[in-house]
């Protein structure tokens, strides 16, 4: 029996053209194992809501074609069900494609799906929402916002975007409740971590794993801007545990509380959010092709 597989297809995400993606996995599928259909997205949510309604149909495998944002609506659907997951990685960052090892190239992703190599992840759940690669509070919650109404995205706006809001950023005071030890820190922002890296390489949590079924707390505390080339070297060498001004804890319930109502981000897309921040894990609840 040959296996029903849906590409959903985000046509603006990370700037590139993909109207032609259908003629490469047409091209790279193995058909002798595959039925395909392709569906594009045509507003918010609608990959969430095609992949509701693949699991619904029984599709065997869904696949999202996009960045972060994209995958974290398919995957949200998907978590949870028999319903496998594949990724085509197209976004600015590709956080959680880079994480499993998939190929950024489109051809060899498609080629990977034929494998029909399987992990199985966890998923994290803050408040109502869940991610998979990284969510989190503070400056990098702040850029995420300011970077969400960017038409030109990528790395580079991403690092221009980042340069203009930290001069002015101010650190906020939060309450940390992981696994029922309290803490209090002051800090720069608190990055939630399922895998090791916001994309594009920049490991904030090394020893992250996306299966261990804990999440790792990343406290950055505030630091001089002139040690700001220092933290990114650490990001992008694999070292931000070895920082004086990072502290990792791991665990499985967190809850986080400031003064302020904040903005927070799920798997790069921001989310405003008032009161108690509440993060939890849900051990290997999700199936990925990779």
């Amino acid at each position: 029996m040959k296996k029903s597989i849906l590409f959903i297809i985000n046509p603006i995400s990370g700037g590139k053209e993909k109207k032609g993606f259908p003629d490469i996995a047409k091209r790279y599928l193995d058909s002798s194992i595959f039925n395909a259909q392709y569906k594009f997205t045509t507003h918010a949510r609608h990959a969430y809501e095609l992949a509701t309604e693949a699991v619904v149909n029984k599709i065997d495998v869904v696949v999202a074609v996009g960045g972060d944002g994209t995958i974290n609506e398919v995957a949200s659907a998907l978590e949870g069900t028999e319903c496998l997951m594949g990724i085509i990685p197209c976004g600015s960052g590709n956080g959680l494609a880079r994480s499993l090892n998939i190929p950024l190239d489109n051809k060899k992703a498609v080629e990977a799906l034929n494998k029909l190599d399987v992990e199985v992840i966890d998923t994290g759940v803050l408040d109502n929402w869940k991610f998979f690669n990284m969510s989190g509070v503070g400056f990098d919650a702040q850029i995420s916002h300011k970077f969400a109404k960017m038409v030109s995205r990528g790395l580079k706006g991403y690092i221009k975007t980042t340069f203009k809001e930290i001069v002015n950023y101010k650190p906020q005071l939060y309450k940390i409740n992981i696994d029922g030890k309290e803490i209090e820190r002051s800090a720069f922002m608190i990055s939630i971590a399922n895998s090791s890296q916001y994309g594009n390489n920049a490991h904030i949590s090394p020893q992250a794993s996306l299966k261990d079924g804990l999440l790792d707390v990343c406290i950055v505390k505030p630091f001089p801007l002139y040690h700001f080339p220092v933290m990114g070297y650490h990001l992008f060498s694999r070292t931000s545990n070895k920082s004086r001004y990072i502290e990792i804890i791991k665990g499985r319930k967190i809850r986080i509380q400031t003064d302020k109502p904040n903005i927070v981000h799920i798997d790069g897309e921001p989310r405003e959010i008032s009161g108690e921040i509440s993060v939890a894990i849900k051990p290997l609840s999700l199936s990925i092709l990779h």
